[in-house]
């Protein structure tokens, strides 16, 4: 090889390696973040929520409860949002079976930790380690006297117009995320609105 192709293969590859690296960086600065009133979040804040019903779908059984609420602490690392579960109360909970009640649910191993992340230019929430205890009550119910226990991943897509964000089969499947109840995938539905509840109160939540 002469001394002016290995000049142009360097070149080439110096090229392509500016045009990766420019890519790259590209991809970490699109990274989601944590915003309120369209500016970036400095340092943390605490945001509630909560779901007038929001319920999971074990195979043969759906619970829902009327009050699914959170608390969750946020925060921007390296550009990206994360944060931590911390509270995750359930109240009024029932069955689709009027031979089933729920005797206690309980959310288990928290915190929970979550981060922001983007699928097809739709920004979504993604949270680990989620771990639900559902014990069942009832003589003729399936499930009466067991303890069931929901745990996995769940993945939901943010609105930042309506300050919310959305847990179902579609966002699960967006984010490669799943939950499970005695090895089988189960469904987790709900929207969730937010607001903060510490330094940026009534200000408006987003990201992107």
């Amino acid at each position: 090889m002469n001394r002016n192709t290995t000049l142009r293969l360097f070149g080439l590859t110096a090229l392509l390696a500016l045009v990766v690296g420019a890519s790259l960086a590209a991809s970490a600065s699109a990274a989601p973040a944590w915003k309120f009133n369209e500016k970036a979040l400095e340092g943390k804040e605490t945001i509630l929520g909560g779901a007038e019903k929001s319920g999971m779908t074990i195979p043969g059984l759906t619970t829902t409860c009327e009050n699914f609420l959170y608390e969750l602490s946020i925060e921007n690392s390296s550009g990206t949002g994360k944060g931590s579960l911390t509270e995750v109360p359930l109240y009024n909970c029932y069955t689709n079976s009027s031979a089933c009640k729920v005797g206690t649910i309980t959310s288990e191993a928290l915190p929970w930790a979550t981060h922001l992340t983007t699928v097809s230019s739709t920004p979504y929430i993604v949270i680990e380690g989620v771990k639900v205890g559902i014990y069942y009550e009832g003589e003729e119910c399936v499930l009466g006297e067991t303890l069931v226990t929901v745990k996995g991943s769940a993945g939901g897509s943010i609105s930042n117009a309506s300050q919310s964000a959305t847990f179902n089969a579609e966002t699960l499947k967006a984010t490669g995320t799943s939950l499970t109840a005695f090895g089988n995938k189960i469904e987790w539905f709900g929207v969730f609105p937010t607001e903060a509840f510490q330094w940026h109160r009534e200000q408006a939540i987003s990201v992107s």
